[in-house]
């Protein structure tokens, strides 16, 4: 029975990586659509977001049933319960991809941002982009450095977000409305795609080594 209960929680982790590496692809066409306006990437990601919430919800059930069954206690039980946390934030990353897509359609054949932002936008997506591919690395490989280097990546891209808002409420913004609403909108978009993967990284790294800051418990040990 512990072996049959080994191999579950394996198909857990196998599960939340395959979705992880779904969001990559979608995060990646979704910020190709935005920067280049390409209409046909922008309805692809649309298109494929309910197959991420399909896995999501198959992983849910999955994990529902591994508590039910098995009945686990100690790290056993974390990982369950953080496999079902992680998965709903994967699911909401997948559906801020979809929202960066739709701008994207919305504005077609214009592109979404005026052009003294896009180069903002363009570094904001591609760090998205990096971070996904990490994060699908960091649950299939478990390396806590990972973790680190994610929280390092959303410390950049936090940074742009409030560079966007700086820009579009100073003096000098000469944009229309249209053009305020969507760039604060993509910004935050992009910004709590990165806040996700953080919110990921932080468990993983939590189920790897014991600690929820292990940064602040070192430092707490001095």
């Amino acid at each position: 029975m512990r072996e049959v209960f080994q191999q579950e929680l394996r198909e857990v982790q196998d599960r939340l990586v395959e979705i992880a590496e779904l969001v990559a692809i979608s995060i990646e066409k979704a910020t190709r659509a935005f920067n280049e306006s390409d209409v046909s990437l922008a309805e692809e990601v649309i298109a494929e977001d309910p197959r991420i919430d399909q896995a999501t919800l198959a992983l849910d059930e999955h994990a529902v049933t591994i508590l039910a069954r098995q009945q686990p206690v100690a790290r056993d039980l974390r990982i369950v319960v953080s496999a079902l946390r992680i998965s709903a934030s994967l699911e909401r990353m997948g559906d801020l991809a979809s929202h960066i897509s739709q701008l994207a359609r919305y504005r077609f054949p214009d592109k979404v941002v005026p052009k003294s932002l896009r180069g903002t936008f363009a570094e904001m997506g591609a760090l998205d982009v990096e971070i996904s591919r990490k994060l699908a690395e960091l649950l299939r490989s478990e390396d806590v450095n990972l973790a680190e280097e994610i929280r390092n990546e959303d410390d950049k891209v936090d940074a742009l977000h409030l560079s966007v808002f700086d820009r579009v409420l100073g003096e000098k913004w000469k944009g229309e409305a249209v053009d305020t609403v969507d760039a604060t909108l993509a910004s935050r978009y992009h910004e709590r795609f990165a806040d996700h993967a953080v919110a990921i990284a932080k468990m993983v790294q939590y189920l790897a080594t014991g600690d929820w800051d292990p940064e602040k418990s070192a430092a707490s040990s001095l």
